[in-house]
């Protein structure tokens, strides 16, 4: 019995990871600049745990132009950010 149970659970954990359940964390910030040309964002930025990143002033790549269009100087929003290619990079903005 004990055998079956944690093969359920391992089951469920891998479905809600692959379907997305463990939402991206999001986290506070201040637009300070927004370089269009060269795809990028200067943002004030609270703890970013997920990263193990202090608050901070920093520059960010930005994932498209659609999210581009979304950051405005001196906004406040909430975003994620991801390590892509290494490189530290906005993926989502709300």
């Amino acid at each position: 019995m004990k055998s079956l149970m944690r093969f359920v659970t391992a089951a469920a954990l891998t479905v809600a990871v692959a379907s997305g359940a463990f939402a991206a964390e999001f986290t506070r910030g201040t637009v300070k600049k927004v370089d269009v040309k060269a795809k990028k964002v200067t943002l004030i930025h609270e703890e970013l745990k997920s990263l193990e990143m202090p608050a901070m002033t920093m520059v960010f790549r930005v994932k498209d132009d659609a999210l581009l269009e979304k950051l405005k100087e001196g906004a406040s929003i909430e975003f994620v950010a991801e390590r892509v290619e290494g490189k530290l990079t906005v993926t989502e903005v709300k």
